[in-house]
């Protein structure tokens, strides 16, 4: 299993780790979406969190290059409707961003409500332009809707990687914090934001959201 979740109080932490770079397949969303299940049914927050250095390196592009043209559409549409499952979902969402976050890395970042980063030599960014790749619609969508304006030009036409100070200045993070410290810190903001009432919440988060979903919901299929 590559991804654990364990329900700390009000709190569902869940911990993606495949032992190397987290990297986005069908098997990991399969597991994240199961993760996800468990905690809406028992939480009333989440955190996401990665392994120690790594939060995703993204989409698995080892088997992307084995892929025919519907199994890669079929990977994008499974990627959006996790993103779309963690930026329109019912619960608050809190990234521990544990270390390097590339393309559907910083992707699921900008699909968090929170996003608490480590501190140090990490890289953060989505480097579409410079592997040549097209940014599917939430590629497109999230950074438009999440990132500083200021930023989205260098930062998803230009490929720019970002250090963790870089990426709170451009809005991939809100926050950084020693790496030791990262979840310890997700969780507490996660368990703050469960005693909200979950009713508003979940209707505030989706209305105000709701140009950016339904753009990403029309691109699927």
């Amino acid at each position: 299993m590559s991804v654990s979740v364990e329900i700390q109080g009000d709190v569902a932490l869940i911990t993606m780790d495949d032992g190397k770079a987290n990297a986005v397949n069908f098997d990991l969303m399969v597991e994240l979406n199961e993760a996800l299940d468990k905690a809406e049914a028992e939480a009333k927050a989440i955190v996401l969190a990665g392994r120690e250095g790594r939060f995703s390196g993204g989409f698995d592009l080892k088997a992307l290059a084995g892929f025919g043209p519907d199994d890669a559409k079929r990977l994008l549409d499974r990627g959006s409707e996790l993103l779309l499952r963690l930026y329109g979902g019912p619960l608050p969402v809190v990234a521990a961003c544990t270390g390097h976050a590339i393309a559907m890395g910083v992707f699921l970042l900008l699909a968090s409500d929170t996003r608490v980063g480590a501190s140090g030599e990490f890289k953060l960014g989505a480097n579409e332009t410079a592997t040549g790749m097209k940014l599917p619609v939430f590629g497109i969508e999230l950074p438009r809707d999440r990132l500083d304006p200021r930023h989205l030009t260098r930062a998803m036409v230009q490929a720019f990687i970002y250090d963790p100070k870089g990426a709170v200045e451009a809005g991939y993070l809100d926050m950084l914090v020693e790496p030791d410290k990262v979840v310890e810190q997700a969780l507490a903001i996660a368990a703050q934001l469960a005693t909200l009432p979950g009713s508003s919440y979940a209707y505030h988060k989706a209305m105000i959201r709701k140009p950016t979903l339904d753009a990403i919901k029309a691109s699927i299929g």
